[in-house]
């Protein structure tokens, strides 16, 4: 080969990676950041030890305070099914058990701890929320997910990752629980099958920061699921606050591989109150769709575990419903914490507006005036007859990516065309709420595009019950 030749060959060799590139203007989720997305509803749900000791649940004693008696653990009318089942009914197809928290506490059979459910008088010590969780998700085709929490453990006085303390006892100590973490996560990972997501409170600070290596073990064990989250990967992104509602726009893409936890993360993540968590960024190389969550006891209060005689903070249906609209409807999947009581049920109030939230959503959704889906720059919507309306929903095919950059939607009246809204993000899901109108039809322009605009779903509704409002 002649050196003209060889120069030809490197210089066709640095062009693949560039056309490749070309062919991928966009970040391009995963199957499991597509189910998530899909999911559009989960449930985190919160259970630990102090939801038995009789005391209001302050956060910033439970971090350091080892539960007096972890044998006050004692449902008497443990249900797991009761859970899952509350959920479904309410059209969650996500959810996520705590199978730690701050005590500290292991809800599964562990050989890696002894602080976990073979300590208990319960069901003889050989109780498994864990794996009762997961066979009721399987039952009732509700996606499982676990929340490991590793940040705080006051049984072995972890706090913000670290063993109090200096010199070699520290350093012992640190060794012991990371090298323990390691092996419940191996135990999770592998005694339980597939989980589609594993949420790591706060963030899992790596071996670079003197912690566990809890990613490599989930990238061997969990290949398919999210993971969420270290300083190496995010998966998906807290979106900012604990409301339950993202700003609009929101974009699943993101400038920075993960987001960081405290101290470790960006100056310019955590600026202006979390800012960029809220909107992320349209040009970012990584795809990190937002969440939205809250507590379901949230209205005048912020729980996350259960309280006696506090069935006053479950959040009213026309706030629950604000909070759908500007979480799935801003292109979020959205997180409601829901609580068991001390006897092992989901309280009957609580499933009572879990239900009600469900059915609301239904009634809303299931019948559209008109829809389409198609590609392109201009998609029309033409009714057979005049037509009153007063929301939209838009949908792109979130599997190539994120396109559209700027649409304008416009209804046609007896005036003739008039401009609706013009927006920017559409993603998984844009919903638009607006003044009833009477319209003979509508159609969505796309101003501007990554390429050939994928809508999955372009329909239209009236709620007259958003009109009485």
């Amino acid at each position: 080969m002649t050196i003209q030749e060889l120069g030809y060959l490197c210089f066709l060799t640095l062009l693949v990676p560039l056309f490749s590139k070309a062919q991928e203007p966009v970040p391009i989720p995963t199957q499991a950041q597509l189910e998530w997305q899909d999911s559009e509803l989960a449930a985190l749900i919160c259970w630990d030890m102090h939801v038995f000791d009789g005391e209001f649940y302050v956060q910033k004693e439970v971090r350091i305070t080892p539960v007096k008696d972890y044998n006050a653990f004692n449902p008497q009318q443990y249900n797991m099914d009761q859970w899952i089942k509350s959920l479904k009914d309410a059209g969650f197809k996500m959810a996520i058990f705590t199978v730690s928290h701050e005590t500290g506490f292991f809800f599964y059979q562990s050989d890696a701890t002894p602080y976990c459910m073979k300590a208990l008088k319960w069901q003889d010590g050989k109780g498994d929320i864990l794996r009762d969780f997961k066979e009721a998700c399987e039952r009732h085709g509700m996606l499982p997910g676990v929340y490991i929490g590793t940040r705080w453990n006051a049984f072995y006085g972890i706090h913000d990752f670290k063993v109090q303390g200096e010199g070699r006892f520290a350093e012992n100590r640190q060794q012991h629980y990371n090298q323990m973490i390691e092996k419940i996560v191996v135990e999770v990972f592998t005694r339980y099958g597939d989980w589609a997501m594993v949420w790591f409170d706060g963030g899992a600070h790596g071996p670079e920061q003197g912690g566990p290596d809890v990613l490599s073990v989930f990238e061997k064990y969990q290949p398919n699921g999210l993971f969420y989250h270290n300083l190496q990967r995010a998966d998906m992104r807290w979106g900012g606050s604990e409301t339950g509602t993202v700003p609009y726009p929101c974009w699943g893409t993101f400038p920075y591989l993960s987001t960081g936890a405290g101290e470790s993360a960006r100056k310019e993540i955590g600026a202006n109150n979390f800012q960029l968590l809220k909107t992320g960024d349209p040009d970012g190389k990584y795809y990190m769709p937002a969440m939205s969550d809250a507590p379901f006891r949230g209205n005048g209060g912020h729980d996350w575990f259960w309280e006696p005689n506090r069935e006053q903070i479950i959040y009213p249906l026309d706030k629950l419903i604000n909070m759908y609209y500007n979480s799935v409807g801003h292109n979020t999947t959205l997180i409601l914490g829901v609580t068991p009581n001390a006897d092992g049920i989901m309280p009957a109030p609580d499933v009572k507006r879990l239900k009600e939230f469900g059915d609301e959503i239904r009634c809303r959704f299931s019948n559209p005036i008109a829809t389409i889906s198609g590609s392109g720059e201009k998609l029309d919507l033409t009714f057979s007859k005049k037509q009153k309306v007063n929301q939209v929903v838009l949908m792109e095919d979130i599997s190539k990516g994120e396109w559209v950059r700027r649409f304008v939607l416009e209804g046609k009246t007896s005036k003739g065309w008039q401009q609706l809204f013009e927006g920017s993000c559409i993603g998984h899901k844009f919903i638009h709420r607006f003044d009833a109108m009477e319209i003979f039809a509508m159609r969505l322009k796309i101003l501007e595009s990554k390429g050939a605009a994928q809508i999955k779903d372009f329909s239209v509704y009236f709620i007259d019950k958003d009109e009485q409002n």
